[in-house]
């Protein structure tokens, strides 16, 4: 299929492209033409797209080395999308609602997602500081210091959380008690922008879950044998 007419029926694969730092310029390439003039293997490509899509990536499918290590890169480009963009954002949109509307009790709300962000941040740091290094080392790019090797691709699931959920009750506020008069613009665009966070969070984790960490326990179980 071409890959104009997918994000046609589904915006969202923007965001998949942006973390693939695949350029928007695609013209009338196929899924696999654009595939290979990014090196991009057409199954990695495909299961992230699924995702995307709301489908799931087929139990036990194997991703190569290469694979992996692009995963890795793809979540890193989604931790600068969280916190240089979509984090500035909305918290431009609360304080902007703030300003214009001054009598509200707008600042609890700033203060339940600043919170809720410093949440994200400690766990994309961790992600970037201890997961990732430990899988690029476990795919044999770099090699094991004290501290990996004695880490897990179990150890990384047990940690896991799922950072998009706390996003829900930021959106029931806004929905149900909140009650504020006019702006139906701004709140909109907080709303959307808050949506978009939410979503490509879900990915992010889906990522993960589904590659990322099946994908380690089988490298240990090989290399244990």
């Amino acid at each position: 299929m071409k890959m104009a007419d997918l994000i046609n029926g589904n915006p969202y694969l923007l965001l998949m492209l942006q973390h693939f730092n695949i350029d928007f310029r695609i013209s009338d390439r196929t899924v696999s033409q654009l595939c290979t003039q990014y090196n991009i293997s057409e199954q990695l490509f495909v299961s992230i797209a699924n995702l995307y899509n709301g489908s799931g990536i087929r139990e036990g499918q194997p991703f190569s080395r290469k694979d992996l290590l692009q995963v890795i890169d793809f979540l890193k480009t989604t931790h600068n999308y969280y916190r240089f963009d979509k984090y500035p954002q909305i918290s431009t949109y609360i304080l902007q609602l703030q300003e214009n509307h001054p009598e509200k009790e707008l600042v609890l709300l700033e203060k339940f997602f600043n919170e809720y962000f410093s949440e994200v941040r400690e766990h994309l740091d961790y992600e970037d500081e201890v997961a990732f290094p430990y899988f690029i080392a476990l795919l044999g790019s770099t090699r094991f210091d004290d501290k990996l090797e004695v880490y897990s691709s179990s150890e990384y699931s047990e940690h896991h959380t799922d950072i998009e959920l706390k996003l829900k009750d930021l959106k029931n506020l806004l929905l149900k008690y909140i009650k504020i008069d006019n702006d139906l613009d701004l709140r909109r665009k907080l709303f959307m922008s808050l949506y978009e966070l939410e979503f490509d969070l879900y990915i992010h984790s889906l990522i993960e879950e589904t590659i990322l960490i099946p994908s380690g326990l089988d490298i240990e179980k090989q290399r244990n044998e």
